[in-house]
C-alpha cells in the first residue's frame, strides 16, 4: 500500500460526485438561499447549460430541490435550485486512511490487539442486532439469516451453506480488504466479534467460533457452532443451501 492509494481513496475508491458536480452541490450548501443557472456557473465557472445540467442531475439525486422565483415584476420567472438540508456536505473523505492509522495503533500499541479488538467488534455487534422481544427464542436459522443480513448490508456479500454438517457464512467481499490485509490480526478479529456479538444479543444457540480470513484472494470463511458445546451448528431448513467439500470461488 503506498502514500498515494492512502490519500487519494474513499470509502468505494471513487468518489460519489464527479468534480464539477460536486463543486456545483458545494456552490448551493454554502450560497445559503436558492441560485440560478446562471449563478451557479459563474460561482463554478461552468457555462449556463452545463451548470444547469448538473443542477438537473442533482435533483434528480435528490440533493437539490427546484424551485421558481416569486416576482411581481413582468417577465418569466427564474429557476432557482436550493440544496436539500439533509444533503451529504461534499468534500474529500479519507477514511481509508483514518482505519489504516486505528489499526495500526490498535496492533502496535494496545496490548493483546486481537482480543481488544474482538471485544469492540462484540460491542458493536450487539448494538447492531435486531433483538427479540422478551421471552421469544431465536433458533438457529433465524439467527443465521439476521446474521446474514447484517454482513450483507454492511457489505461482506455473505452467503450460508453447509459443508458436510457445520453451518457456515462464506464472505465473498471484504469492505476493509485492504486495511485488513495489512492488519488483519485486528480488522479480522473486529468482524470475527461483530458476529459474535449480534449471535449473543440474540440468545442464539449457535456462536461464530472460528473466522478463516482470505483462504481465496476473495474469501473468507466464519465457522459457526453450536454454543456451549463446540460442536459444529448443523444447517436447517431455512435460508442456505448445501454446499459440496469444495469451496466455491466468490465474484465480489
Amino acid at each position: 500500500m503506498t502514500e498515494r492509494d492512502l490519500l487519494h481513496s474513499g470509502e468505494s475508491g471513487v468518489p460519489a460526485l464527479g468534480e464539477s458536480r460536486a463543486r456545483v452541490l458545494e456552490v448551493l450548501q454554502q450560497a445559503g438561499g436558492p441560485l440560478g443557472v446562471g449563478e451557479v456557473g459563474r460561482r463554478v465557472g461552468l457555462h449556463a447549460n452545463t451548470a444547469r445540467f448538473h443542477l438537473d442531475a442533482l435533483v434528480a439525486a435528490g440533493v437539490v430541490d427546484r424551485t421558481t422565483e416569486e416576482r411581481e415584476q413582468p417577465g418569466r420567472p427564474r429557476i432557482l435550485y436550493v440544496a436539500r438540508p439533509d444533503a451529504a456536505r461534499t468534500g474529500k473523505r479519507s477514511y481509508r486512511l483514518l482505519a489504516e492509522i486505528l489499526a495500526s495503533f490498535v496492533a502496535a500499541e494496545i496490548p493483546q490487539p486481537a482480543r481488544a479488538a474482538a471485544r469492540a467488534g462484540q460491542a458493536w455487534g450487539r448494538y447492531l442486532a435486531d433483538r427479540p422481544p422478551p421471552f421469544r427464542r431465536v433458533d438457529a436459522d433465524v439467527a443465521t439469516e439476521q446474521l446474514v443480513n447484517v454482513l450483507g448490508e454492511i457489505g461482506f456479500a455473505p452467503e450460508a451453506v453447509t459443508a458436510g454438517q457445520q453451518r457456515q457464512i462464506l464472505l465473498h467481499h471484504c469492505p476493509f480488504r485492504e486495511t485488513a490485509e495489512g492488519h488483519r490480526e485486528v480488522v479480522c478479529a473486529i468482524h470475527l466479534g461483530l458476529m459474535q456479538g449480534m449471535l449473543a444479543e440474540l440468545d442464539a444457540p449457535i456462536d461464530a467460533h472460528r473466522l478463516d480470513p482470505f483462504v481465496e484472494p476473495r474469501l473468507c470463511i466464519a465457522h459457526l457452532a453450536t454454543k456451549g458445546g463446540g460442536r459444529p451448528a448443523s444447517q436447517g431448513r431455512r435460508g442456505s443451501r448445501s454446499r459440496p467439500g469444495t469451496t466455491r470461488r466468490g465474484d465480489a
